[in-house]
């Protein structure tokens, strides 16, 4: 197995793990709550370094990133475990599964950057489960992609360290954050974490240059109040800026939540209406099939500028980052430098 980074050895062979904010110190033979970093003896092992259990190309829109090189393709990867226990997970069967899964196999990072640019993909995107448990795979990949010209995405939960990801910065292009709930109390109910290290990380990866796009599945009766969603909103307003795009997505039964209700569509259309009224230019919802409030309009005049159905994409007014209806700036990746 492959030696892990950022993590310091103890007393009686056991280390703590400085990569995600549980910091799990872990005894020898034990892992950690992701289930893949793994004490043998001392030292830390990153147990699924180089072994995937999904990959695909997906359009970037399905992350979904709507102002990162929008209309391209993604070469897209995930392996087993989580550092988080959400009971709605949709991605249950490969985040809860662990290293026993029969479904992995072997991928190594140069291997992966060749099929990247031989399926046509403008960038790599570490997808599906928790890529920041992965942590030493994606850098390895995503420092050889960066240096031919993909972008790197990471599709996170953002609980991962500081030192994390200042490390991970290096190579990565794009943060697409998942801000669940608005409160501490549902992070510890739901998902088994805590809301303060995914606000330091999100504000973190700003600071640091990363493209940052937030998602937050509104589901009803747990985390869809408009007070919630308002502090939300003001949050990110007051932390990442008004042209940070807010995903707003339908609920769907899933692993332990299918007892919960669908999310109502008009509820989703009122909380995209209060995020326009208090300053947020990209407001859009997700899950809910070819609805206007998936396209982007210039937050100047109005106009369209970025149709969308599915995952098609067909850029609309728009010329250069620029409205052609009134020559408002609309903000996006274009391009990886």
């Amino acid at each position: 197995m492959h030696e892990a980074r950022l993590y310091r050895k103890l007393e009686d062979n056991a280390v703590r793990c400085s990569l995600c904010a549980h910091r799990c110190t872990i005894r020898d033979g034990n892992a950690g709550v992701c289930g893949v970093r793994i004490n043998r003896g001392g030292t830390l092992y990153a147990a699924t370094f180089g072994k995937i259990v999904a990959e695909a190309v997906d359009p970037i829109e399905k992350k979904p990133l709507f102002h990162f090189l929008p209309g391209t393709l993604s070469y897209s990867l995930g392996t087993v475990g989580c550092n988080f226990r959400c009971e709605h997970c949709q991605n249950w069967t490969i985040s809860q599964e662990t290293l026993e899964a029969q479904s992995l196999r072997d991928l190594d990072p140069e291997q992966g950057v060749e099929r990247a640019l031989a399926s046509g993909s403008a960038s790599i995107s570490w997808t599906y489960n928790e890529p920041a448990i992965w942590h030493e795979y994606p850098l390895a990949m995503g420092t050889s992609a960066r240096k031919r010209g993909l972008g790197t995405v990471y599709v996170t939960n953002g609980y991962i360290t500081e030192e994390g990801l200042r490390e991970i910065s290096s190579m990565l292009s794009a943060f697409r954050v998942d801000i669940k709930s608005f409160s501490d109390a549902f992070y510890r109910k739901v998902c088994g974490g805590r809301l303060q290290p995914v606000l330091d990380a999100t504000a973190l990866a700003k600071e640091l240059g990363l493209h940052v796009e937030t998602v937050t599945l509104v589901i009803p009766g747990q985390n869809d109040s408009m007070e919630e969603m308002e502090a939300l909103i003001r949050w990110v307003l007051e932390n990442l800026g008004p042209d940070t795009p807010m995903h707003f997505t339908r609920f769907h039964p899933d692993y332990r939540m299918t007892g919960v209700r669908p999310t109502e569509i008009r509820a989703l259309e009122k909380i995209y209406e209060r995020a326009k009224e208090l300053g947020l230019h990209y407001p859009y919802l997700g899950n809910v099939g070819s609805h206007p409030y998936e396209n982007t309009y210039c937050p100047t005049c109005g106009s369209l500028v970025i149709e969308r159905s599915g995952y098609a994409v067909r850029m609309r007014g728009l010329k250069d980052h620029t409205c052609t209806t009134c020559g408002g700036r609309i903000e996006y990746v274009s391009e990886i430098r």
